[in-house]
């Protein structure tokens, strides 16, 4: 559900941290939707192997998987051990290396090697659920109709008083109710961005915050003080 049904500051709070994550480094889905000229199979297989994984890993592991087989038929061919091999240690390695050869083996048969433009067509892939198919869509086809919902913008979502829910799913459903349309393809890329770097899950730097007098900090138990200064946040350049 929304917070009494009327977003808090949304457009306000878009805008800032638009410019807030400038210089801040990206998401692993992100910087590789851009080195791959928005490749939908690359963009696929990465948010496959991202879920509960850090950043960095992702990306060497996405990199070093794209090296050895670029294409779904090829990347079918391999045997599930060397897939494991090629991904570790992202979490769950060998869940996500089953998973890729069996989304390969889909694509392969069934939708001519191609990745589908429909969300009803990819959540039907092996491994692929709605924030994947949602971020896909986004990347891959540049959709303006999906927002792409992780624990990040679940979590900040609920801090803002935007939405006021206990799962992904719910908070992806009470967004679109909630925010308006022009913000749905940014949602995810603000937000994790943001909540990588300041607004984490523990001990978020409040202080720091581009957005904090806008954000009713709900939740929020311990934090760093409000500073009235704007924000300076280390920048880590790839």
């Amino acid at each position: 559900m929304t917070v009494s049904g009327v977003p808090r500051h949304v457009d306000r709070i878009m805008r800032k941290l638009g410019r807030a994550i400038t210089g801040l480094d990206l998401p692993a889905v992100e910087k590789i939707s851009a080195e791959q000229s928005e490749e939908p199979f690359q963009i696929l297989i990465a948010t496959l192997l991202s879920a509960r994984t850090q950043d960095a890993t992702t990306h060497a592991a996405s990199r070093r998987l794209f090296s050895r087989a670029r294409t779904p038929r090829t990347m079918a061919a391999l045997p599930v051990r060397e897939i494991e091999r090629l991904i570790y240690p992202v979490s769950f390695y060998r869940n996500k290396a089953r998973h890729v050869k069996a989304c390969c083996d889909r694509l392969a048969s069934t939708f001519g090697g191609r990745v589908p433009q429909t969300m009803a067509e990819l959540v039907t892939l092996p491994g692929v659920g709605r924030k994947t198919a949602n971020l896909v869509m986004i990347l891959a086809f540049r959709s303006r109709l999906n927002i792409c919902v992780d624990t990040h913008v679940h979590r900040i979502s609920n801090r803002l008083g935007w939405v006021r829910t206990n799962a992904p799913e719910d908070t992806e459903q009470a967004l679109y109710a909630t925010a308006p349309r022009r913000w749905w393809p940014q949602i995810n890329l603000y937000l994790v961005t943001w909540g990588q770097n300041v607004c984490r899950p523990i001990g978020p730097r409040c202080g720091e915050c581009a957005v904090a007098a806008y954000c009713p900090r709900i939740g929020v138990r311990t934090a760093a003080p409000l500073s009235g200064r704007p924000a300076r946040i280390s920048v880590r350049r790839t």
